[in-house]
């Protein structure tokens, strides 16, 4: 196994810690954009018209001989219409219900009730956040990506860092490790092009490093919310979505030492690992009694009978 040091926030070796097996990954792209695309399409809102928009309309229309208010012998098409003027027994219509008129409904509508679920295997899920994590420390990746990261990367961060409460602080200890560049690449913000410009939400900002930690670090989340594009998770919360933002691998990641030895003593995502599933004790069977104490006691009372 690798090793790698551990950095404290005053830019100091606090010794070093032993990669687990989850790290020595094959970065395998394919299967880590096939759990991004599953996340983003569970995270879709699902949307749609009215259910009765477009048929809400009288618009019964006969065709018979001798009917009241009917086409027969008007010589129009076969248009669902409903009547717009009326002088005695001529009717004056208008196209409604159709899609092909006027205030009708759409052909196709967007269904709000569409499932665009795309299912990955826990096997396969596992495997693509195995392959996230490994390409998050290799350096090759993590620059072609766009990040821009000090010579002395990769390494692991002291569990200090988790009770950092401020913004000031958080800030000065990321320039002291040499994250200076990256931090001023993340403050620039471009204007997102199409139409998200007119939905309250014109700027786009880079993603920026992800702190992954041991436990929930509430105040760390605090201490990070005004940095732009830095986020925040549990160890056992992390995804490929997170650690590779579409579908590219290689996301500048900091682990926290605690977050380090939990991936070993749990197992995360590996198949050793058992907290996605509820073991539950097998209650202990019930003794059932001897049949052959129920034949004895009704021997004799055969025999009773044939006497």
């Amino acid at each position: 196994m690798a090793k790698l040091k551990i950095m404290t926030a005053t830019s100091t070796e606090a010794g070093s810690i032993d990669l687990p097996v989850q790290f020595s990954e094959e970065v395998r792209t394919d299967i880590i954009t096939r759990a991004v695309l599953s996340i983003q399409a569970a995270n879709r809102q699902p949307y749609g018209g009215y259910g009765n928009a477009g048929m809400r309309h009288s618009s019964k229309l006969s065709r018979r001989r001798r009917d009241y208010r009917g086409s027969y012998g008007k010589g129009i098409s076969r248009v669902p219409r409903k009547i717009h003027t009326r002088r005695g027994m001529q009717m004056s219509w208008v196209g409604a219900l159709s899609p092909g008129t006027v205030g009708g409904r759409r052909a196709h509508p967007p269904k709000p009730y569409s499932d665009w679920e795309q299912k990955v295997n826990t096997t396969e899920n596992r495997k693509a956040i195995r392959s996230a994590l490994a390409a998050t420390l290799d350096k090759e990746t993590v620059t072609g990506r766009g990040h821009l990261v000090p010579p002395a990367f990769p390494f692991i961060i002291d569990d200090s860092f988790e009770a950092i409460v401020k913004t000031v602080d958080l800030e000065a200890a990321l320039l002291k490790l040499g994250f200076a560049e990256e931090l001023a690449r993340a403050g620039v913000t471009r204007i997102r092009a199409g139409r998200g410009k007119t939905r309250g939400r014109k700027h786009k900002s880079p993603t920026s490093i992800l702190f992954v930690v041991g436990k929930d670090a509430t105040k760390l989340v605090k201490a990070a919310s005004n940095l732009p594009g830095i986020d925040v998770t549990s160890v056992h919360r992390v995804n490929a979505e997170l650690l590779a933002p579409g579908c590219h691998p290689g996301r500048l990641t900091l682990y926290t030492k605690s977050a380090v030895e939990r991936l070993a003593s749990e197992s995360l995502f590996t198949k050793a690992y058992k907290g996605e599933k509820i073991v539950r004790a097998k209650k202990p069977a019930k003794e059932k009694p001897a049949k052959v104490a129920k034949a004895a006691t009704k021997a004799p009372k055969k025999a009773a009978k044939s006497e």
